[in-house]
């Protein structure tokens, strides 16, 4: 039985996040608080400032609550994961699960990354109903050149991002064309989109600058090439993530392509990915599904 482990990204961020977590790997909770500058307990369990839904501040937080969830799960027993999928900030996640990184070194790529994406207004929206297609003949049709698709995350259900005034005259259109919901994402910018290439081209220096990347011991499949990461291409496509679409349909469809019955384990508690997933094999032989 293939097992494939799926890391959550921005936008499950929550208040009490990590709770039972911090005290069970303490020495990691304080490398964190140590690299970022501040307490992520107090961030995550009470959010006194009201800076956990801003990107600069979820990213290393979502992070570092996957990163923890991740060695509660191997250290409780589970059996050796056969490949990784993260989407969007969760692949970094699941990067340093297979090896590529120590979770230091990816605590501070995240950081970085987020300090990067949050320098860019906009907003997300979650579309589902329509296909691909015909979403993107009807952003065509609306004359919106700033509107455009973040993420493939089924087979009807897509995101889009831009500015928030364009994404808030296009959604009527949706609607209009049979989309069934359009749900505002918890995000602070239009991520993924063209909007971040600046971002983007800030970032790989950054990426250029790690000194050393490893093989990685499972294979994890790439948000911007719906392909396993090789080494060479690790910083070009960890680049082009941030202003690329986030392929999840077809990454899920690649792990099914082959192994059918795959069972995907979402990391942390979390259940979006495993919808996503079950939507994605809908007209796929069944396979079981497991959260934890």
């Amino acid at each position: 039985m293939t097992i494939a482990l799926l890391f959550p990204g921005q936008g499950t961020q929550h208040i009490g996040m990590g709770k039972d977590l911090f005290t069970r790997f303490p020495d990691l909770t304080e490398l964190a608080e140590e690299i970022l500058g501040y307490s992520l307990r107090r961030l995550c369990l009470e959010d006194p400032d009201g800076v956990l839904g801003h990107t600069r501040f979820t990213q290393p937080a979502v992070y570092t609550v996957n990163a923890l969830a991740h060695r509660r799960h191997v250290l409780d027993g589970a059996a050796r994961p056969d490949v990784l999928l993260g989407h969007s900030l969760g692949e970094y996640n699941a990067l340093e699960a297979a090896g590529v990184f120590d979770f230091g070194t990816g605590l501070r790529l995240v950081a970085e990354r987020a300090r990067l994406m949050d320098a860019t207004e906009g907003g997300m929206a979650a579309v589902s109903g329509i296909d691909t297609d015909r979403l993107e003949e009807t952003l065509r049709l609306t004359g919106s050149s700033s509107v455009h698709v973040a993420a493939l995350n089924t087979h009807r259900q897509a995101v889009l991002a831009g500015p928030k005034e364009a994404l808030s005259q296009v959604v009527p259109r949706l609607c209009d064309v049979g989309a069934c919901t359009v749900t505002p994402l918890k995000v602070s910018g239009p991520f993924h989109t063209l909007h971040m290439s600046q971002a983007a081209e800030e970032f790989a220096a950054t990426l250029m600058a790690v000194p050393h990347w490893h093989e990685p011991a499972v294979p994890v499949i790439a948000n911007h090439t719906a392909r396993p990461h090789g080494i060479r291409r690790i910083v070009t496509d960890l680049t082009r993530q941030i202003d690329h679409p986030v392929l999840w349909a077809p990454s899920i469809e690649r792990v099914l392509d082959e192994a059918p019955d795959t069972t995907f384990i979402e990391i942390g508690g979390n259940t979006t990915l495993l919808s996503l997933v079950r939507q994605v094999r809908h007209r796929r032989p069944s396979a079981p599904l497991e959260a934890r």
